[in-house]
């Protein structure tokens, strides 16, 4: 049994959904943002089908964001589950709050973002008072199989997080995908500091991608999605996807026909209504563009002291 439930988000992403699915564990699939209104939502679709809160044994994240992994705090007796990533997120001390801030910053200045946008750097953070704060008991890695559901295998799926993860049911055909595949919109391939604090930023579009490209290779029937809608058509809906994706790509490869340009200058051009207000989501389409576009031998980059140029490869 799998059962939905819809829980409101003062985001503007609008509604987002949890699973609740009964099988050897009562398990409970994202937890919806830290609100006040949310958890009077789950508790109403956890009572609709006959239990209380304190009756959930595990809950599962498919990732960390604010959306999807507020209300974890409210099962207090029941087992967390997650990528290994949520736990920096979760548990947010100083050190990593630290570490989250100069990533940014620097990453900020090498894409050439003017001194007055550089406080959006607080703004990264996200929303952290709807996040919760209960540690991941049980991390959850590529090809395991789910406690309590043998039917349902792990998958990484990379690119909208760094923490993401999606249940797979081969007998089913059946994919419990968070935010990797929405009905109605494509999900946004976030700029997110690495758990490897040497590593370079993981380039999140290529990433996404590629869990795309896997998920269409899957014989999935179902997709129970983190927003809107179950969805069906799977194949065709990622094959228009990955197309326009493509599309947006050469549209920034256009804007570099005149000489070189930062990831900021870009932005701007790409989103010149939105950029201000939504200058981190803005900045990381652009960047995932960008990192397309090298990754095909279109592009290359020069960096200096204030940053990195962009320019189209002879």
């Amino acid at each position: 049994m799998i059962q939905k439930i819809i829980i409101p988000t003062p985001f503007a992403v609008g509604d987002v959904n949890s699973y609740l699915i009964k099988g050897d564990a009562l398990t409970l699939v994202d937890a919806g943002p830290k609100t006040e209104e949310a958890l009077v939502a789950i508790k109403a679709g956890i009572r609709a089908a006959g239990y209380e809160l304190s009756d959930i044994e595990q809950v599962l994240l498919t990732h960390h964001h604010p959306d999807h992994a507020g209300w974890v705090d409210a099962f207090e007796h029941a087992t967390l589950l997650g990528h290994v990533y949520n736990q920096a997120w979760l548990t947010r001390d100083e050190d990593f709050l630290q570490y989250h801030d100069d990533f940014y910053m620097k990453n900020l200045i090498e894409e050439g973002v003017p001194e007055q946008y550089l406080p959006w750097v607080e703004k990264m953070k996200r929303p952290l008072h709807m996040m919760g704060s209960k540690p991941i008991d049980t991390f959850l890695t590529e090809g395991d199989v789910l406690p309590g559901h043998p039917e349902f295998t792990v998958l990484e799926s990379l690119g909208h997080a760094q923490s993401h993860l999606v249940f797979w049911s081969e007998r089913d055909g059946i994919l419990i995908g968070g935010d990797t595949v929405l009905e109605k919109i494509s999900s946004n391939p976030l700029i997110e500091p690495p758990s490897d604090r040497e590593a370079p930023r993981a380039k999140s579009m290529l990433q996404y991608n590629a869990s795309l490209k896997r998920i269409a290779s899957l014989p999935v029937a179902k997709i129970y999605s983190g927003h809107g809608n179950e969805v069906y058509g799977v194949k065709e809906l990622i094959t228009g996807r990955l197309e326009r994706q493509k599309e947006r790509a050469y549209k920034v490869l256009d804007m570099m026909k005149d000489g070189e340009k930062t990831i900021f200058e870009l932005t701007t051009e790409l989103f010149p209504k939105v950029y201000e207000k939504e200058l981190g989501l803005t900045l990381s389409e652009t960047i995932g563009q960008v990192d397309y576009l090298m990754d095909e031998g279109l592009i290359k980059e020069q960096r200096d002291d204030k940053g990195i140029l962009l320019y189209e490869q002879a």
